[in-house]
């Protein structure tokens, strides 16, 4: 007998879409039609919507850090929106990049700086997981390009759409999502006039989404969508669950027993707070901080002292050495590329006894 359970049948679960198209079409509006939409906005696109969004990453471990804040449930939504993957791959490629102290992802020779953009990628991809198994849809939008094709098996190449991003990046989004949704205007080609003097001319311009593989496009779904359907939130809503909207562990706590409530109404103990008062990022800016730096600092409620402490005790630069002293390829390449590992450094340093 299997020590593991075998189980049947469909299975309800969050949604994980990606939908590229050419610029201006609509795809931020379309995704703002999901259940309680969250954009993290790459690239400053909704400005002109009335959608919730999260600060615009500075950095690509300030994007990492939204994500995780999200699956955390600190951020309560029904969907997370990444507008979008061609943009986000740029705050990729400027991490690997810092990290490796070069100027030009094409300074790692023989394509392997996009193999190692395509391992950091990875990671995004990862969290966003983490995020549907909280309960969360999932979207990424991504801007389309035409590009040339060649069949390994046919003589020739032809124009085709494709995503935005990397050769190396688009095969992982396509590989992850249950939904890729291509948005196009749908333009037809009519012959007019005779002889030689006829003219081709293009007519129509309705906006429609691709649910299926074409020699032209990449698309697929696992919902037996038809084909071709408008490009209206409605073709797809039947697909897509509701999902759970997300509630700060405050608000998601079970409510004590009778027991509880008579152990919690006695008072405890105070203990010293040492969370440091939160400096908003303007101020850390005024203060000498890098712009990309600030807005880490800033979420994690991390002070400048607390940060040169760090750095100081890592042997880096003298403990009173000012952060707006310290070298750009530093600040890039160590504090913000490793932005994980310094913040917990910075939350060991405050559980040290004095």
């Amino acid at each position: 007998m299997s020590k593991y359970a075998v189980t049947s049948g469909v299975q309800s679960a969050p949604v994980k879409a990606v939908l590229y198209g050419p610029e201006g079409i609509g795809k931020s509006t379309f995704a703002a039609q999901f259940p309680d939409p969250v954009f993290i906005d790459t690239e400053g696109g909704t400005k002109r919507l009335n959608v919730a969004r999260l600060p615009q990453p500075t950095s690509w471990a300030m994007l990492l850090d939204e994500v995780d804040e999200v699956r955390r449930g600190g951020v309560p939504c029904g969907t997370l929106v990444i507008d979008t993957a061609d943009w986000a791959e740029r705050l990729c490629i400027q991490s690997v990049c810092a990290k490796a102290k070069v100027t030009g992802i094409e300074d790692f020779g023989y394509g392997k700086g996009y193999t190692y953009v395509k391992e950091e990628f990875a990671k995004l991809l990862d969290a966003l997981e983490e995020v549907l198994n909280s309960g969360c849809n999932v979207v990424v939008l991504a801007h389309a390009a035409i590009t040339k094709f060649e069949q390994p098996d046919a003589v020739g190449n032809y124009d085709r759409w494709s995503m935005k991003t990397s050769k190396q990046v688009a095969p992982l989004l396509r590989e992850w999502c249950d939904m890729l949704l291509f948005a196009n205007y749908k333009t037809v080609v009519e012959k007019s006039g005779s002889g030689a003097n006829a003219k081709n001319k293009a007519s129509g311009g309705r906006r429609v989404l691709y649910t299926t593989h074409h020699a032209c496009w990449d698309a697929k779904n696992r919902f037996s969508l038809p084909e071709e359907i408008p490009f209206d939130y409605a073709s797809i809503a039947a697909c897509i669950p509701h999902g759970t909207l997300q509630k700060s562990p405050a608000q998601s706590a079970a409510p004590a027993s009778k027991a509880e409530d008579d152990i919690l109404s006695i008072p405890a103990p105070q203990s010293p707070e040492i969370v440091p008062q939160a400096l908003l990022t303007p101020d850390l800016i005024a203060l000498g901080v890098p712009e990309k730096l600030a807005p880490l600092m800033s979420a994690n409620n991390v002070t400048p002292e607390e940060l040169q402490a760090v750095v100081g005790k890592r042997g880096y630069f003298p403990k009173d050495m000012p952060i707006h002293s310290y070298p750009s390829d530093f600040v890039d390449g160590c504090l913000i590329a490793a932005w994980p590992q310094v913040l917990q450094m910075v939350l060991d340093n405050r559980d040290l006894p004095f």
